[in-house]
Formats: C-alpha cells, structure tokens, sequence
C-alpha cells in the first residue's frame, strides 16, 4: 500500500466517480472531490462511516467535470459544510449555467450546488494539518487545480495525471488549446519534488517519475494527430453514460452524438455527420470486442457488469 500521512484517507472510486480524498485533523475535516451523482449516496455512507459522530466541514472540487462534484449537493445537505470550488467557475456555478459547466456537453448530469469561497493557483489551503499550495492545472479542463504538500511530498493530481496518462484534453475538441497546457502542467509536476502522487482515478503511486514518461509520451502521440484525442473522448463518454444508465439503444446513443456539444464536437472531428452511424457502430464494436466494457445485444448496447449481473 502507497504510504500516505495518517491524516490523509483516499477513497479510490470506478469510472462513474472520481477518487475522494479525506483529510481529518483535529480542528476539522475535508473533502477533496466527490464523485458523480449515482454515486452520491454511497459517498454520504463512506464519508460518515469514517468521520463517526464528527461533521463534515469542508468540501474542495480542484475542478467541476460531474465525476468530481456529483455528490456537493447531498453532502451540503447532510452538513453545513464550506465549499471552495475554482474561482474561474464562480460565476458559472452561480448562475448555474450547464452548458458553460459541461454537464449538458457531455451528456451527464449533477445536482445543483452551491459555494462559500473560491480558490485560485498561488493560494494555501490547511487541511489535514497540512498546507497544500493550490496550483494550476489546465489541459484537461481549463479551470482544473491540483493541491501540493511540499513538506509530505504529496500531490494531488485530479485528472492532470493518471499512473497511465491523464484525462481527455476537452478544450481541444472546441478548438483551443490544450495540448500545450497539458505538457505545461506535466512539467511543472516533474519539476515538483513528488513521492506519491493521488490521482483522481486510480490508486495512489509512487513511480511518479515513470508514470511522467507515459505522460508526455501521450501527450506528443495525441498532438500528432488530433483526431486521436477526439475518438478518445467519445468512447470515455460512451462508456461513462453506459455505466451510468446501464443500456441503451443504438438509436438514442446515436442520438447523443447530436445533443452533447462534446460528443457532437468529438464526432465532427472523426467523420461528416452523414458519416456518424457508421462511426458510432465501429466504436462500438471495438469498446465491445474481447473483455470490452460493453456488449451488443440486438439494437441495444449494455454495459458489461450490467449483463454478467442479469
């Protein structure tokens, strides 16, 4: 097991949920990240099993794709906690604009949340009687954070790195830059003195250095050719909904490709509309093909788990 402080508790979480790391020190306690709405429920019965008769007080998002505050709501309504978000998306979440917050881009939902506070690069949070300095992390999404410890020598990475790789570059499915963000924040991490990274999917690890080389390997092979990152996003959102609804038709999954800016702007890079059935069967076919997380039953596409628990 990656050696952690005792003040730090990770919950790894599946594809639907990012991972939530509890921090707990004697003046309070704090959540960083949790998860996606389905999930919600068990995030409440994990966070109260560990913290006992104490109350959570405060709730960190490093940024607001819905894996990562898809459980904000239930928690603010079990407590009265704080929640600082990205000062970047203040305004969004305010008036809590989907579109800008990308939950209708990508097909997924999140129960309205409110904020207390905001925080932005160059800041300091004390949390599990640590300071963790707040830094930038734009690539995967523009608004993104990650939170440092110097002194433990530990990095909280959200989706800027993975052990293999990181998140899909959104922005450049739009036509903005991201790619070069991307390789801007992968090396500030090598330039950070990390013994265990905490990704947001994953276990925690310490080949910090090796997963770094996987990274800017990814990151040179999707800025040769673009189109890699977009066939990428798709099948990320494909799967994520599957899981998430279970099942559905080929149709309203075809359907998605023209309701989702993201999934419509994945699509638009790959082949010209006309082309999108024919398109979406072959992603399909290949997220289904060997141990796959899907399965084609008939006209409907089924998540795997979904069929080995009928």
């Amino acid at each position: 097991m990656t050696p952690l402080p005792e003040s730090i508790r990770v919950f790894e979480r599946g594809w639907l949920s990012s991972n939530n790391v509890l921090l707990i020190d004697d003046e309070y306690t704090a959540i960083v990240d949790t998860g996606y709405a389905t999930h919600a429920h068990q995030t409440l019965a994990l966070v109260r099993q560990a913290l006992g008769d104490r109350p959570l007080d405060l709730i960190v998002n490093t940024h607001l794709h819905s894996d990562h505050c898809g459980g904000n709501a239930l928690l603010q309504s079990a407590w009265p906690c704080r929640t600082v978000i990205p000062a970047s998306e203040a305004d969004a979440v305010r008036a809590w604009d989907e579109a800008r917050l990308t939950f209708r881009a990508t097909g997924q939902t999140c129960e309205r949340f409110g904020f207390t506070g905001t925080i932005a690069p160059g800041a300091t949070l004390r949390l599990g009687a640590l300071d963790w300095q707040v830094l930038g992390a734009p690539g995967h999404d523009p608004h993104s954070l990650m939170l440092y410890c110097a002194d433990q020598r530990v990095l909280i990475s959200a989706d800027a790195l993975w052990e293999n790789g990181f998140g899909v570059i959104f922005p450049e499915l739009e036509g903005e830059s991201g790619f070069a963000e991307e390789q801007a924040v992968l090396e500030t991490i090598a330039a950070l003195d990390v013994r265990v990274v905490i990704p947001g999917h994953g276990a925690p690890f310490t080949n910090v250095e090796q997963a770094l080389e996987r990274a800017f390997s990814r990151v040179a092979w999707l800025r040769a050719d673009p189109a890699r990152n977009a066939k990428n996003a798709l099948k990320v959102l494909i799967v994520f909904k599957l899981l998430e609804v279970r099942e559905m038709s080929f149709a309203t999954l075809l359907q998605m490709l023209d309701d989702a800016a993201a999934m419509r702007a994945a699509a638009s890079m790959l082949k010209p509309r006309a082309d999108w059935p024919a398109l979406l069967q072959a992603i399909v076919e290949e997220l289904a093909a060997g141990k796959g997380p899907l399965t084609v039953d008939g006209s409907r596409v089924v998540a795997r788990d979904a069929v080995q628990r009928a």
